[in-house]
């Protein structure tokens, strides 16, 4: 994760100013890391120190984050717009999205590293990004379902 003093000049070299609003934003997002929160989430946990905040004002803060290619938005077909921090380093993570309880968890290997050269050598195309999302059924909810 990015540390907050490189996240606050990212700001500043955008000519963005650094308000109550916005800071706190990005301290939620830094204080739940991993936990790929909506929104409404984010709005819910700001309102505890920040009771005036209205949802439209967090959601701005969150477009003007992501257009500064702080944050990065996911979507796990929930419906919902998701954000973490970009990562320094590109691709570092993948997600595993749980189809019962939804539940996101996070998996640090990069898998797709040979197929990118393998795609390279063969195409001459250089991958950038990537995102992989693998969808299942976490380690809970399958004893959940093997104890009914």
């Amino acid at each position: 994760m990015q540390k907050l003093s490189s996240v606050f000049r990212k700001l500043e070299e955008g000519s963005k100013r650094l308000t109550p609003q916005r800071e706190l934003v990005i301290r939620i997002l830094a204080d739940h890391p991993g936990e790929h929160l909506s929104a409404e989430e984010i709005h819910r946990l700001v309102k505890r120190e920040f009771s005036n905040i209205g949802l439209a004002t967090v959601y701005r803060a969150l477009e003007l984050l992501t257009d500064l290619n702080i944050l990065q938005r996911i979507s796990f077909n929930d419906g919902k717009a998701r954000y973490e921090f970009n990562q320094e380093e590109l691709h570092r993570h993948h997600h595993l999205v749980c189809l019962r309880c939804g539940k996101v968890a996070e998996f640090n290997e990069d898998l797709l590293e040979s197929l990118e050269d393998r795609i390279y050598k063969r195409r001459g195309f250089k991958v950038m990004d990537h995102e992989l999302k693998l969808f299942g059924i976490c380690q809970s909810c399958n004893k959940n379902a093997r104890r009914g």
